[in-house]
């Protein structure tokens, strides 16, 4: 871009303001169902909140996660502002979790529509540090072992480097047995992470979480296994817990979690405690991009691994794509793949054309602005439950 053109840029972003934000809730019917390894309930519709900013030129940035509860009391705090005071929407953003629903689907909106106006990729935002990040498979079907192995040598063949298998039958050691499957199938050939998911809870579950005995007792076999890293052992708040078990174990044995924590200063405690090698949090969940942009720098800062949770749609999976491989240095990132019950056609049901690997299990970021995506208006349209418009 020549001089001219970058000034006359940079002029019509000073003058542009937010005239209009749209929330629409839809719901893409499941059939089969998806019987996700977490929900006793098998899932027969897949619900998706698409956030819409507008700007007075026209300009349109799209961010997606949870429903956005609340957030009409809080609308008139973000029409007629400007779009690219990212940190001062971040903040406001801050006091109405607190207050209301996560409302981080707006802040995802609000970069891809700064992205768009400065004419730069979110990534470049975030840091640029890459334009480009490897995923890891994460599978999310209770399969018998034979068949897990399958899915693992099937894993190994479209190029992933590796897998994260979720524990939660009604008997530990059948969790073991299809660890031990999945291993002797694909030898060393990949990574292999376990999701124990003792972190948090459906509304109706009402089973407690695991004791530090018990969770400790586990991670004894998946040393066995040479498993990368244990995921969400203990209860999100036992901080005592999960640092004491990070101690007892093999530092091979990775301990892992974050994805549920909502506020800053959790975090700073998991960092200060020592209580994860580690952490997840995703974009859509828990502080937003720029949030999670200065965290990714004080969890590299404590030798951590940053690397998000990403069981969402495709709007919030690339959202912490370009967050992550713009700030961050993760070995791979989360990607949600169990075919045929989840494939990407259904995650990312939204987008024209599904976010997917290379052969050997990268994803390339495009320099296109914003967050470069294309939305499929005419499944929208077809999956619309309800829509609110403000400004």
């Amino acid at each position: 871009m020549d001089r001219e053109a970058s000034e006359a840029m940079n002029r019509l972003a000073q003058t542009a303001r937010i005239t209009r934000i749209d929330v629409t809730q839809h719901q893409l019917v499941l059939d089969p169902p998806f019987p996700a390894s977490w929900d006793s309930q098998p899932r027969r519709k897949f619900p998706a909140t698409i956030v819409r900013v507008h700007d007075d030129a026209g300009r349109v940035g799209i961010g997606s996660g949870d429903a956005m509860y609340g957030f009409a009391d809080y609308q008139h705090l973000f029409i007629g502002s400007d779009p690219l005071d990212l940190a001062r929407h971040s903040a406001v953003l801050d006091n109405i979790g607190f207050h209301a629903g996560r409302p981080w689907p707006l802040d995802i909106a609000l970069w891809d529509l700064a992205g768009k106006i400065r004419g730069q990729a979110c990534w470049r935002m975030a840091g640029g540090r890459s334009n480009r990040i490897r995923a890891y498979a994460s599978s999310g079907v209770h399969r018998r072992p034979d068949e897990m192995a399958r899915m693992a040598l099937h894993v190994v063949e479209r190029g992933f480097p590796a897998l994260k298998i979720r524990f939660g039958r009604p008997q530990l050691k059948d969790d073991l047995a299809v660890l031990a499957a999945v291993r002797e199938a694909v030898g060393d050939r990949l990574e292999l992470m376990v999701d124990c998911n003792q972190g948090w809870r459906m509304p109706w579950d009402t089973a407690a979480p695991w004791t530090f005995d018990e969770a400790l007792a586990v991670a004894r076999e998946l040393e066995k296994h040479n498993v990368y890293w244990m995921e969400e052992p203990l209860h999100r708040g036992d901080y005592d817990g999960m640092a004491r078990l990070r101690k007892a174990v093999s530092p091979a044995l990775r301990m892992a979690g974050g994805e549920m924590t909502r506020e800053r200063y959790e975090f700073d405690q998991l960092l200060a405690r020592d209580c994860l090698d580690v952490f997840q949090p995703d974009v859509a969940c828990s502080l937003g991009m720029e949030g999670l942009r200065k965290l990714a720098q004080a969890v590299e800062a404590h030798g951590k691994v940053f690397t998000p949770h990403t069981w969402g749609n495709g709007i919030g999976l690339a959202a912490n794509l370009h967050l992550t491989a713009g700030a961050a240095s993760a070995p791979f990132i989360e990607f949600p793949y169990d075919p045929p019950e989840w494939s990407t056609a259904r995650r990312d049901f939204m987008l024209n054309s599904p976010i997917d690997i290379d052969s050997e299990g990268w994803i390339t970021l495009s320099d296109a602005p914003g967050l470069g995506l294309s939305i499929d208006e005419t499944i929208l349209a077809a999956t619309l439950g309800s829509s609110s418009t403000y400004g």
